[in-house]
């Protein structure tokens, strides 16, 4: 990128703008929506006088039943948070050797859990369309040592779950999809977590629906929920006996309490987040060189992101200078995700992470952006953004 198209926008003119547009507060990439103190006051006094705060507590069993009620499955296992809730899923799955084929444009933490199993991850390059897994660049990836596939639903867009099923199916494969931004979304009228053998959500801060820290794992037999239970506490089975090697992976009480709370919020928290997609969609659609993630038929979205991509030719800046450009003006944005997990130096040494293998991904990776998108942001707000992103387009 030459400094001249870095510097497309005269500072006379970027000067006048940020006059215009800047905002008074910062606004971050995400933002938690907050239940009303006063009941998240009710549930605490309500843990103060039980003295029960871990453990399987009532709080935790009834936020366990109404998450399974709310998302239409009915096995869910509560995680203190997605990670462990995904390194226990390759273990209940007994995968803990071997090579697991994977994304590279994801969330460190997926194949970190591989690492961390001892699994060799094995990076497969995305749809242009989705960012998700490729199918059609899978089944070559398959080798005598591959034991599963772990796709990721990015940005809470379904990966081609029918196709991954077939390859999984023919080459006798586990498929364990880390849900992490999908929580609530449905494919052809059915929850897309009940997709593989297994699924896990995350329920951190930044996500659309949270615990504060938290995560669960779907599964989908009272069997296997019940070896999950076991392995995210320690292995008990009761007080003298321990079935196998497991962790300290239990959702605590204040945790559940908050998660409660959040479900009676969640639905109000998307419709929000959905009129606040369409006011994007609608500002940026003609803004050259601003491509918006494109909608896949038969989904009910979440909206949990709003990611777009930054084509430097055509908007006359680069993505970077654009993510620099946007702080000037309180606007603060997310590179999700760059760099890949591929680019990772306990990664690059990896056949699979050659930038070479993965010609969709090291270029999405080089454009993507994550504008601003949560339940309390306002509309005006995500106009201002509109007006000045379109303000910075050089052309």
């Amino acid at each position: 990128m030459s400094e001249a198209r870095e510097s497309a926008i005269p500072n006379s003119e970027r000067a006048a703008l940020c006059r215009r547009y800047r905002l008074p507060e910062p606004v971050r990439v995400t933002r938690p929506t907050m239940p009303p103190l006063e009941k998240y006051h009710e549930y605490l006094e309500t843990i103060w006088a039980s003295k029960w705060l871990t453990n399987n507590g009532k709080l935790h069993e009834e936020f366990e039943r109404r998450l399974a009620q709310y998302l239409g499955v009915e096995y869910v296992s509560l995680f203190c948070n997605g990670t462990i809730a995904l390194l226990v899923a390759l273990q209940a799955r007994r995968i803990n050797e071997g090579e697991v084929i994977t994304t590279p444009f994801t969330f460190p933490a997926t194949a970190h859990v591989l690492y961390w199993n001892r699994i060799r991850p094995v990076f497969c390059d995305i749809d242009e369309t989705t960012l998700n897994l490729n199918p059609a660049c899978i089944e070559h990836l398959i080798g005598p040592e591959t034991k599963a596939i772990m796709p990721v639903h990015v940005f809470g867009t379904p990966c081609d779950i029918e196709a991954i099923q077939s390859i999984a199916d023919r080459h006798g494969l586990d498929v364990i999809y880390d849900a992490a931004h999908a929580f609530g979304v449905r494919y052809k009228n059915r929850p897309i977590i009940e997709a593989g053998d297994l699924s896990v959500l995350s329920f951190h801060a930044t996500k659309l629906f949270t615990s504060i820290e938290g995560g669960a794992l779907i599964s989908k037999t009272d069997a296997e929920k019940s070896r999950i239970d076991f392995l995210k506490n320690f292995g008990f089975a009761d007080e003298e006996t321990v079935i196998g090697p497991g962790i300290n992976g239990k959702m605590n009480e204040f945790q559940a309490a908050y998660g409660l709370l959040q479900l009676d919020m969640i639905d109000d928290e998307i419709a929000h987040r959905r009129k606040l997609t369409e006011l994007y969609r609608e500002g940026l659609a003609q803004t050259p060189g601003i491509k918006v993630h494109q909608e896949v038929p038969d989904v009910q979205r979440n909206y949990a992101y709003f990611p777009v991509c930054v084509d430097a030719d055509e908007y006359g800046t680069s993505r970077d200078a654009l993510y620099d450009t946007l702080k000037e003006f309180n606007i603060f944005t997310r590179k999700y995700f760059y760099p890949l997990c591929s680019q990772f130096p306990c990664y690059t040494a990896l056949p699979s992470a050659d930038a070479r293998n993965l010609p969709v991904a090291e270029r999405v990776a080089k454009c993507v952006l994550c504008l601003p998108l949560y339940g309390t942001l306002n509309e005006d707000t995500v106009r201002t953004i509109c007006a000045v992103v379109n303000g910075l387009c050089a052309h």
